[in-house]
Formats: structure tokens, C-alpha cells, sequence
């Protein structure tokens, strides 16, 4: 089956984000030891990309144009947008929570039940066919992604399991399949747009959390701290407007079934970042399955079909994208 035009650019979009993704969890640690609280973490990584995102859009269409699109968008496109941004704060929330709650590898091993999750969905939906290839491709990142994070475990360090960390992350599970189907139901909207709305709405809510439970001083410890203000205005360009911007152009181009295998880079970049920067050790299973997720992304690229009912966009700045030809 022939390529369609772009597609491997679609695939190196969702490798980059699936990788500035994967630096989260060395990083959250580095707030964390400052004593930053996560729903303050949370609260600053969205604020700071939504503004970044939104002082590129009025550079790049002007301040009368910014929310063009969102007021010419339909009703029903802007009530599947609302469900994406509460799904996208609720994640962060549940996913920052259960990093320090239980082991990090136990709590990415519960997170990255979504593929299956999203690809479940979307079948169920019509949104998509599986066939024996994304079956196995699916299988074969999933089974990748396990190896890694047990690899991790072994030698038992840091192996906490806590009943509620591990909860909040098949909660953050959910929130990602919401997130990754409802990308459908807002395709008219520019995608970055819609990132920014999302990253407006997760700041938003992100922010009453975190007063109503830390308190306003905790929220503006930042501000006394130049070392970590910097990582957080770091943390919001490069972890959350750019890749997150990224994500859902992939999600666009390749479908979500594409982009959620190729996502499960994720913790094979954080694994070897925190093997790097905090020293944790890879074991050669980590290796295995790296390799076996390398595998199964490279197989689902080269045998998938054109997702139905999504058309291709350039980037920032072009035309919304809008049903495909013979879509639904």
C-alpha cells in the first residue's frame, strides 16, 4: 500500500512530542525537590505554553483574527473542544498526583493502557478498522512499553504501590482516550486554536485546584525562586505548547490508532533521560523493549491506511482541516 503524501513527516511529528513528553517526569522531580506542589506544577506548565502558544497565532494572523475560528466553528465542534480541555486538565491533575503518590514506572505502566484503550474506542465508534497489522503493531507496543517500565523495576527500587496512585492513573488513562477520540469532533478548528483553548481551559481549572488545595502561596512560590521560574517557563514552551500542539497535528494526520502506538516512545525517553540525569540504571529488558516498540512503529507506518475521515494539514497558520472526501 502506497504512502500517503507527508506521512512520515506526520510520524517524526508525533516521535518529537511522544520524546519533549517523555522529559516530563526527570523534570517534575527536579520542581518537586524545590518543594513546588503538583497541582502548581500542573497550573504553571499550561499557563505558560497557552500564552506562548497564543503570542505565536496574533504574530502570525494578528490579535482581530486570533479566534476566528473558534467563533465561526459550530456548536457542536466547540462542545467536543470543552469535553478535550476537561479531559486534558484532568489528566494532568490525576497523572501528576500518582508520580508522587507511587513508582513512576508503575504509574506510566498504568497510563499507557490508552493505545488499547483509544484503539477500542475507536472501533467501537466506526472511526477506524483494526486489522491483523495495527492488531499486532498494537500488541507489540504495548508489550514493549511493559518491558521497559519492568525493567525498571527490577532490583525493586523505588517499586512503591499505593492502591490510589496506581487509581489516578488509569484515571489520567481515561482522561488521554477522551482527550484522543473527541480530537475528531473538532476538526474544523485550527489546530493550534484548539491547543490553546485546551491549554487555556486545563490553566484555568488547574489554577482552582491548586488554590483551593495549596493555597495561593504555594501557587506563587515560583516567583521568589529565578532557578525555578526558569524551568517552568522552559518546562511550559518546550513540554507543553509545542509538544502538545505537535500531538494533535499527529492525531490529525495519522489517526488515533497510529499516533498512540508511536506515543509509546514516551516512557522510553523518560527512561533513558532518568537513566541519564538521576542515574537509574537500564537493564538490558529496557533495551528489548525500546527495540520492540522501534518495531511495531515502523510496522504500522508501513502498512496503514488513510485514517477515514481526516485530511492532512501543513501547520500552523493553514487552513482548518475538514472531512476527507468519502469520510462520514
Amino acid at each position: 500500500m502506497s504512502q500517503r503524501p507527508g506521512s512520515w513527516s506526520a510520524v517524526l511529528t508525533v516521535v518529537v512530542a511522544a520524546s519533549l513528553f517523555g522529559t516530563l517526569g526527570t523534570l517534575s522531580r527536579t520542581a518537586y525537590d524545590t518543594g513546588l506542589t503538583p497541582f502548581s506544577w500542573v497550573t504553571w506548565r499550561a499557563a505558560v505554553g497557552a500564552i506562548a502558544l497564543w503570542l505565536v497565532i496574533a504574530s502570525r494572523r494578528g490579535r482581530g483574527s486570533m479566534l476566528a475560528g473558534l467563533r465561526g466553528a459550530p456548536p457542536r465542534a466547540r462542545a467536543w473542544l470543552g469535553l478535550a480541555t476537561l479531559g486534558a486538565a484532568c489528566l494532568n491533575l490525576a497523572m501528576f498526583v500518582a508520580f508522587q503518590r507511587t513508582a513512576i514506572a508503575l504509574a506510566l505502566l498504568a497510563f499507557y493502557t490508552y493505545p488499547a484503550m483509544v484503539a477500542a474506542a475507536s472501533v467501537a465508534l466506526g472511526h477506524e478498522r483494526l486489522d491483523r497489522t495495527r492488531v499486532l503493531a498494537l500488541a507489540l507496543a504495548i508489550g514493549g512499553m511493559v518491558a521497559v517500565v519492568a525493567g525498571g523495576l527490577q532490583g525493586g527500587a523505588g517499586a512503591h504501590l499505593d492502591a490510589l496512585g496506581i487509581g489516578l492513573a488509569l484515571v489520567a488513562a481515561g482522561c488521554q482516550t477522551t482527550f484522543v477520540v473527541a480530537s475528531r469532533g473538532y476538526a474544523s478548528i485550527r489546530t493550534e486554536e484548539a491547543m490553546g483553548t485546551i491549554l487555556v481551559g486545563s490553566a484555568l481549572i488547574a489554577l482552582v485546584v491548586a488554590v483551593v488545595a495549596d493555597g495561593p502561596a504555594a501557587l506563587g512560590r515560583p516567583l521568589g525562586d529565578p532557578g525555578l521560574l526558569g524551568l517552568l517557563l522552559g518546562v511550559g514552551l518546550f513540554t507543553a505548547a509545542l509538544p502538545s500542539f505537535l500531538f494533535l497535528s499527529g492525531i490529525r494526520r495519522l489517526g488515533p490508532v497510529r499516533a498512540g502506538v508511536l506515543m509509546l516512545f514516551e516512557p522510553v525517553v523518560g527512561v533513558a533521560l532518568a537513566a541519564a540525569v538521576l542515574h537509574e540504571g537500564v537493564a538490558p529488558l529496557q533495551v528489548a523493549g525500546g527495540v520492540t516498540i522501534l518495531v511495531a512503529a515502523i510496522l504500522v507506518q508501513r502498512r496503514a491506511a488513510a485514517p477515514a475521515g481526516m485530511a492532512l494539514e501543513a501547520g500552523l497558520g493553514d487552513a482548518p482541516v475538514v472531512p476527507a472526501p468519502g469520510g462520514p
